[in-house]
């Protein structure tokens, strides 16, 4: 009895109420449908997120996170740049005459007008930049660039001078060939007192577009009154190194064990006052890094990361803008700087030194060196179940000696009076250049064997002379007759650090 009676309470309570109830549900569906269509509209046209509108529904703390998560999203979206729109595209016409004129609408940009690697003083009046500038440009059209020196005493006036262009790749460069910028001032900028910068303003004079004449402003060097007083200090004293090598780009897989060789011979050859900076293009893998450590430890070795520059199209890893920008980062610290590969090996002859050799070219800045080419896979079969053991220019002893070839030629020089540089010589110096050097110093070449991880020994030959493939090859062991000498040496210099250097 009494459960009916209540039963009866509760739907008279219900029946009296409907009208709220009612109102209430359909309050609570239609919010409810609310909040899900706001998740498919696109944010950037409403003000508020879906999540702030549950805000209303929710628990305090759950307010507190949905609304701190809100905000993220909010200032992400606002830190994204809004794409810009395209240009209006032209169209064809027919003109009043009868004529269809046809347009033409360029979108994007072929190439950098120019790429800064890198600026240094060359004096109290005058500066080199290097980089890289398109190609086609410079071929094809006439850029031009403008000097500004800006001190930043504000009440000296900027001086500007048209820059010098020196294009020293000889046209081997790709979509980007290398820039010198010489610019030499009417009198001397910057001091020990203020500083300055010094700014390139790069034109392109038409090329590329003859409707447009766009000029780039970039600051190419800013040097404080600290750097200026470094400089001086360098620039009056005696140099620091008697030798100096700038090595090209270094890539592939590259052997750790003639990179071992390679290093060991020509510091003992160069001596105490030499420096070798070695440029890593994506060759100095773990193995090679093992092997410059201990001469990196000993102040012998710089090594430097230039692997973004695999990023622009140019020459054989852009060997050129790095050895122009290791001359000029360095000129002022070498007497005389060296330019070869680390599968090639400077020889002077036994009464001879290097320091004889330069002293006795001295009146030259530059002179080229003779090159030796030797097979990088005929051994001698004495050596068979041993050549594992020897060094690999200890063991390859063939030298090709066909007659009526030009070979390349390396070369060295005294860089303050070089401007620009090559790779087998400079056209950019100033003085006189010599190449008749036979009989003073000459360069073994092992071609390829650098870029070899395994045993290069293929062929062993019981004969002092052997024609393969048109070419003659005769004995010629001066190399290995000092190997003995060069692996004393190490020894000495680092120990048994690098016994186990693998190929």
């Amino acid at each position: 009895m009494n459960k009916e009676k209540e039963r009866k309470m509760l739907v008279g309570v219900v029946w009296n109420c409907a009208a709220e109830l009612k109102l209430l549900l359909t309050a609570i569906l239609f919010l409810c449908s609310l909040i899900t269509l706001l998740h498919f509209i696109p944010s950037r046209l409403i003000s508020f997120s879906p999540t702030d509108l549950g805000n209303c529904i929710s628990t305090p703390s759950a307010t507190v996170l949905l609304h701190s998560v809100s905000h993220i999203n909010v200032t992400a979206n606002s830190s994204t740049p809004s794409a810009s729109p395209p240009p209006a595209m032209e169209k064809d016409r027919l003109l009043q005459n009868g004529v269809v004129k046809r347009v033409f609408n360029p979108f994007g940009s072929a190439a950098y007008n120019f790429i800064l690697m890198s600026a240094y003083r060359g004096g109290y009046d005058t500066f080199a930049v290097m980089g890289l500038g398109s190609k086609p440009l410079h071929v094809y059209g006439k850029p031009s660039y403008l000097c500004e020196w800006v001190p930043f005493d504000e009440q000296r006036d900027p001086i500007s001078v048209v820059g010098v262009k020196i294009l020293p790749d000889w046209g081997y460069g790709r979509v980007y060939t290398v820039l010198v910028i010489n610019c030499t001032f009417p009198e001397p900028v910057g001091d020990g007192k203020t500083g300055g910068k010094l700014l390139i303003h790069a034109t392109t004079n038409g090329g590329g577009d003859s409707s447009f004449n766009t000029t780039d402003t970039f600051e190419a060097l800013t040097e404080t009154a600290q750097d200026f007083v470094n400089f001086t200090s360098v620039f009056e004293a005696p140099p620091k190194y008697d030798f100096f090598y700038c090595g090209s780009s270094l890539y592939g897989n590259l052997s750790p064990q003639r990179v071992r060789e390679w290093l060991a011979f020509h510091i003992r050859l160069f001596g105490e006052k030499s420096h070798f900076v070695i440029h890593d293009a994506g060759g100095v893998h773990e193995g090679v890094m093992e092997v410059l450590k201990p001469w990196m430890n000993k102040g012998y070795v710089t090594l430097q990361d230039i692997r973004e520059q695999e990023r622009f199209d140019g020459y054989y890893h852009n060997q050129f803008l790095i050895v122009n920008d290791c001359l000029h980062r360095y000129r002022f610290q070498a007497k005389w700087m060296f330019f070869f590969d680390v599968d090639e090996f400077i020889f002077v002859p036994k009464k001879s030194t290097i320091k004889s050799v330069v002293n006795s070219l001295s009146d030259y800045t530059q002179f080229t060196i003779e090159q030796m080419p030797m097979s990088n896979k005929l051994c001698l079969a004495e050596d068979r179940g041993k050549s594992y053991r020897k060094w690999g220019f200890e063991k390859l002893v063939y030298k090709d000696v066909k007659r009526g070839i030009r070979r390349d030629r390396k070369y060295a020089v005294q860089p303050r009076n070089v401007i620009a540089n090559g790779v087998h010589m400079s056209q950019n110096t100033v003085g006189k250049t010599t190449h008749k050097t036979e009989g003073r110093i000459k360069y073994f070449h092992y071609h390829g064997t650098i870029a070899e991880r395994r045993e290069p020994c293929r062929r062993l030959v019981n004969t002092t002379e052997i024609t393969i493939d048109g070419a003659p090859y005769v004995v010629d062991t001066t190399m290995r007759d000092i190997a003995a000498t060069v692996k004393r040496f190490e020894l000495k210099m680092i120990g048994t650090t690098l016994q186990r250097t693998r190929q």
